[in-house]
């Protein structure tokens, strides 16, 4: 049976932490900053961890990922 290959692209949204878990930028945080609250925007500059719900669906596209 061949290898698995990686999600290119998950690959390159999500990192792991130092214990283990998923991290990824948080979404709607490139344009449109006119309709946004200072507050908002900054809150949008931090790395989100990566909910229950998604980490098994997320850990079969980074098969290999350390």
């Amino acid at each position: 049976m061949p290898k698995m290959k990686t999600h290119r692209g998950a690959a390159k949204r999500f990192k792991r932490t130092g214990t283990g878990k998923l991290v990824h930028d948080r979404a709607f945080g490139s344009h449109l900053f006119a309709n946004k609250s200072t507050k908002a925007k900054r809150k949008l500059r931090k790395s989100k961890v990566a909910s229950s719900g998604d980490y098994k669906r997320i850990k079969t596209l980074l098969t290999y990922m350390k």
